[in-house]
């Protein structure tokens, strides 16, 4: 196999796109219920304006700056990258389109039936009047365009309707006296959709039938009503949105504040430059054109057609509207065996260790650890990292909670998580007015480990219990996400937690971990060990295998070392959801590597990693995946588990996960999202479903 770049590695940017691509077939899914794959549809939409936002941001950047960026993006250019990621997105436009009005022919089998303003009936006008006078004209923005100095600036955050008005002409007598009607005089306008309402809009309900439209054609319907002091022939009004680029410039002003930095940083992204236009197809071509030029726009900044309505995103709050039959049941998410929310947390967790996997057990025991900690007199203090947080965050009303009671509460929350700075920013600012002591991260560090330590007295000696995890501390998204967290006593290792939150306060003293793995200094050299230890065992002709579970893996020195393993004969596992830039299955290059992914209704946010270690398996739990922004960019934290008992529920898990065939696609060079294929007479195994059941049956087994 050639040592070619070329030929070793998957295009970072193409595989998340084969990512999104799985979303969008959950959405195309006949057999998962109709409403969840509208909120598929959302999701593949929300991901999409991200990705332009920060992926697709990045490359542009790169292609306008001449350079090619080869050695980067890993032997493609970046203009030939932006080329073929805009096919690939145009082409996966064209397919959402095809998915969302496949979708709505089923709705209307369900007497769920969406119009648009020309379909409105007699019996709907005077609602769609009313709603459109009293709750969306009083915060409509509209603007006339043709006679301002300056175009407005467009959030990349809203949709916009770009609207047409050809004016009424007066008719001329020409001088053989023939009548001729003098030229149109053509307005243009923008209306941008107001996001405090709910795009999807329930019209009372007729015949049985459930209807609904879309806030866009409300305002469509009512166009008459907002440009009435106009004399005009002829309106129409089509959607655009614009993407900017969402990279954050970070101000050297050594006499600004972080916080003042970050929040700077963060109202300057509204007039970062533009990455991706999306425009309704059907418009005319003279308006295109207008508002192309007038903001600056060109083919390089990914100009891409699309259907009637844009940030589809909002899908993923589309109305239930009572009909639960066409939603996947709910699960409950389970407690976990031998843990009580009624009880003392810290006195079970001083015996023994204690996992959750989330969503699938309850993340309440999370908020009731730090509750219980903020009332507990023997506790003197409590430390954590946040990342991303919750709207009404439980988190951090337990901190304030535990700062009033006179803990002394020490938070590193990182300004820089990517696209929730400003929620960040606000909590900061919350604690900060509580006494909460804050720490703003590491320069040119991101902090995106999960941990959390507190320091209890008891008979004079100080203990420490804390927890880690592989996900954020959010009970939001813990509802969707998978994560696991281990809540622990082990004294040991909340040493090395309590060393890592002296790194945040005095950073340019390097610690050594007897247990953690830290990033930047330890987790690159210590998978490489852990990975020699397999390719040792595999030549010695010991058992040998790497099981592994994350979100994504890019860094392509970590790859080639899984190449390694594989030719030395090592067997590898990767459950990877997102990016895959490994190359699974060649021979002579990766033929011991199997490599899939799973989307399901849960997202797999879960970084797991096992070791055969001559069949005495060493088990992790990570906040890092194989990319090389986690391995050498940020603090992340990937920590042993020592308990047997929780070391066999994440083999079984992972071998859940490994077992399935519905929901699991394969990863390959050519971005097919093949489906595993059942052997046949292979019962079906749904791996989210059998996962939960694997919990409920241990609860059944220890009730019994």
């Amino acid at each position: 196999m050639s040592t070619d770049s070329r030929f070793r590695y998957i295009d970072r940017e193409k595989s998340w796109l084969a990512f999104n691509a799985r979303v969008l077939q959950e959405a195309a899914d006949e057999s998962v219920p109709l409403l969840e794959r509208l909120r598929f549809i959302g999701i593949f939409s929300n991901n999409l304006d991200e990705f332009f936002r920060v992926r697709f941001a990045a490359i542009r950047r790169l292609s306008l700056s001449g350079q090619t960026g080869e050695k980067i993006l890993g032997g493609i250019s970046a203009q030939q990258l932006v080329k073929e990621i805009t096919e690939i997105v145009i082409k996966q436009q064209t397919e959402s389109l095809r998915v969302l009005n496949e979708i709505e022919k089923e709705l209307v089998k369900q007497n769920i039936i969406i119009i648009d303003e020309n379909e409105v009936s007699e019996e709907h006008e005077n609602f769609v009047k009313d709603f459109f006078i009293q709750k969306i004209s009083p915060e409509l923005v509209t603007i006339i365009l043709n006679d301002l100095a300056e175009f407005p600036l467009l959030k990349d955050t809203s949709g916009y309707l770009a609207v047409k008005l050809v004016m009424k002409s007066e008719q001329k007598s020409s001088v053989l006296g023939l009548i001729k009607k003098a030229k149109s005089e053509v307005r243009y306008a923008i209306i941008e959709i107001p996001k405090n309402t709910n795009r999807i809009v329930e019209l009372p309900n007729k015949d049985g039938k459930q209807y609904l439209i879309m806030l866009d054609d409300l305002i469509r319907y009512n166009l008459s009503s907002i440009f009435n002091i106009f004399d005009y022939e002829s309106i129409s009004a089509h959607m655009i949105k614009i993407t900017r680029d969402a990279q954050l410039d970070i101000d050297s002003d050594m006499s600004k504040s972080m916080l003042e930095k970050i929040a700077t940083s963060v109202k300057d992204r509204r007039i970062g430059e533009p990455v991706r236009f999306v425009y309704d197809q059907d418009i005319e071509k003279d308006t295109l054109k207008f508002f192309l030029s007038k903001m600056g726009i060109d083919a390089s900044d990914g100009v891409i057609p699309g259907g009637r309505y844009h940030n589809r995103r909002d899908y993923m709050n589309f109305p239930n509207l009572g009909r639960f039959d066409l939603l996947y049941p709910p699960r409950v998410p389970l407690p976990v065996d031998g843990l009580s929310l009624d009880g003392s947390l810290l006195n079970k967790i001083a015996k023994k260790d204690y996992l959750i996997n989330a969503p699938f057990q309850s993340f309440s025991y999370l908020i009731k650890f730090l509750r219980e900690a903020a009332l507990d007199p023997k506790v003197t203090s409590i430390k954590i990292t946040l990342y991303r947080l919750a709207k009404n965050s439980q988190i951090i009303s337990s901190l304030i909670n535990a700062a009033k009671n006179g803990k002394k509460v020490t938070v590193q929350i990182e300004l820089q998580a990517r696209f929730d700075e400003a929620s960040n920013i606000s909590y900061a600012e919350q604690m900060q007015q509580e006494g909460i002591e804050l720490i703003f991260g590491i320069k040119g560090l991101k902090v995106h480990s999960k941990i959390c330590l507190i320091d209890r007295i008891e008979d004079g000696k100080l203990k420490r219990y804390g927890f880690i995890s592989t996900g954020n501390f959010n009970e939001s998204t813990a509802k969707i996400y998978t994560d696991l967290t281990l809540f622990t006593s082990h004294q040991q290792i909340l040493k090395d937690v309590s060393k890592i939150f002296d790194f945040f306060d005095v950073n340019y003293r390097i610690h050594r971990y007897k247990h953690l793995i830290v990033s930047p200094h330890y987790t690159r050299s210590k998978f490489y060990k852990l990975i020699d230890r397999e390719i040792n065992n595999a030549i010695m002709g010991r058992p040998a295998y790497i099981n592994l579970k994350m979100n994504s893996i890019s860094d392509y020195p970590m790859i080639d070392k899984l190449y390694e393993a594989s030719n030395a004969g090592v067997k590898i596992k990767l459950q990877v959801r997102g990016i895959c830039s490994l190359i699974p299955g060649v021979k002579g290059m990766s033929e011991n590597i199997e490599a899939v992914s799973i989307v399901d209704y849960f997202l797999e946010h879960t970084r797991s990693y096992i070791f055969c270690n001559n069949e005495d398996p060493e088990v992790y739990i990570s906040s890092a995946d194989f990319m090389t922004r986690n391995l050498d960019g940020r603090v992340e934290v990937t920590c042993p588990i020592y308990d047997d008992e929780i070391k066999k529920q994440i083999i079984d898990t992972f071998n859940i996960g490994w077992k399935g065939n519905v929901k699991a696609r394969y990863h390959s060079e050519k971005f097919e999202n093949k489906y595993r294929i059942r052997a046949e007479g292979e019962p079906i195994f749904r791996a989210q479903h059998e996962t939960y059941n694997y919990y409920k049956e241990r609860l059944e087994t220890l009730n019994d």
